[in-house]
């Protein structure tokens, strides 16, 4: 239990250094437009400095991160979304036993493991805000 606690700890500690580091790629690299590229050596968050190696992999702490990204447009801002999946939502061995997410806005939504919260072209869908 304390593991999963831990793990669970670290996803959200690093859903908000992925909102941080997509914050900088905007206002520098990005010219106004968000990355989903956690990995890429050139172009990717980790590849530009912007997230540790760890994180840059994909997975930490027995959870996995994607990212989706929706560019801008005539009259329309740029938006992103990233989501921290338990690799393992279940059992003795479980990692976590909630999944999180974060979007533009920064605010930080959990559901069980498994459960209804998803990111598709920089939007967010489901789950209830954290109050931390």
């Amino acid at each position: 239990a304390a593991r999963r606690s831990a793990n669970e700890g670290s996803a959200i500690s690093s859903l908000r250094t992925l909102h941080g580091a997509q914050m900088t790629y905007q206002a520098t690299t990005g010219g106004g437009n968000y990355n989903a590229d956690l990995t890429t050596a050139a172009t990717g968050l980790a590849g530009l400095g912007l997230i540790d190696s760890v994180l840059g992999s994909g997975t930490k702490s027995g959870y996995g991160f994607t990212c989706a990204v929706t560019a801008s447009g005539t009259g329309t801002p740029a938006i992103f979304a990233c989501k921290a999946t338990a690799t393992t939502p279940s059992g003795v061995t479980a990692t976590g036993t909630r999944d999180f997410g974060i979007a533009t806005q920064g605010v930080i939504n959990a559901v069980a493991a498994g459960g209804s919260l998803t990111i598709t072209g920089g939007t967010m869908t489901g789950g209830t805000a954290l109050n931390n």
